[in-house]
């Protein structure tokens, strides 16, 4: 074999280990986004909308980031996710409006968990810095009108406006997201992209020179409430 030829198969070899490392350690999990279930579980419910309504089991909450290596030109993205959340909303109805009149989640950050447990512990002290911050808030300051084909069970578009708290900053935010009532929860999902410096959060340093993380980052949820 020529030293061209030899040349040329290492080469091919070194980006086929360079892919697998990447593909298989590297790349993240690029789960799909949260969406609102096609059926929810029954729940007991009593029919009327009006009350107040708590987190139930199945919640989920968490981060979406894109890694980029710095030695490969794909990127991907990474997710974190929990179901460690908590929280409340009341729902108020004067006959003829159904309002969603204030509501607050609290998501225990120290239990997000990624696909990767090496990326998950950089995030206690670096990026989220869980150690230091464990939870994050969100707190409703806008009433919201539900819309009757959300309390008919149809996915509706609502904005969730309120307080945001993450990493220990607090921002006022819109949140797009979409509303229903099926099965006798409440569910909604929704999702928030925003630049990590608005929240002071520095892209952790993963790997050192081999990984980079954009400095734009979205939280995503899909909450489901039962009465009482």
């Amino acid at each position: 074999m020529t030293r061209s030829r030899v040349l040329a198969v290492a080469l091919v070899a070194l980006g086929i280990g360079g892919y697998v490392v990447y593909d298989q350690v590297l790349r993240g999990d690029s789960k799909p986004a949260l969406t609102l279930p096609s059926a929810a579980p029954a729940a007991s419910f009593d029919g009327v909308v009006a009350g107040t309504w708590t987190v139930a089991a199945g919640s989920q909450a968490g981060y979406r980031v894109t890694e980029q290596l710095a030695s490969l030109p794909a990127a991907s993205e990474a997710v974190g996710r929990t179901d460690q959340i908590t929280g409340s909303i009341e729902i108020t109805s004067d006959g003829t409006t159904t309002t969603l009149a204030s509501g607050a989640l609290t998501v225990d950050t120290t239990k997000i968990a990624s696909d990767e447990s090496r990326r998950d512990d950089r995030m206690r002290s670096q990026g989220l810095q869980t150690d230091q911050y464990p939870t994050a808030t969100f707190a409703l300051t806008q009433p919201v009108v539900i819309p009757a084909a959300a309390i008919a069970g149809t996915s509706t578009d609502i904005t969730l406006v309120g307080d945001l708290t993450l990493h220990g900053t607090t921002k006022s935010v819109s949140i797009p997201a979409k509303a229903q009532l099926v099965g006798g929860q409440v569910q909604v999902v929704g999702s928030i992209t925003f630049p990590l410096s608005d929240f002071g959060i520095t892209p952790p340093n993963i790997g050192g020179f081999i990984i980079s993380i954009a400095d734009k980052g979205t939280l995503e949820f899909a909450v489901a409430f039962s009465k009482g």
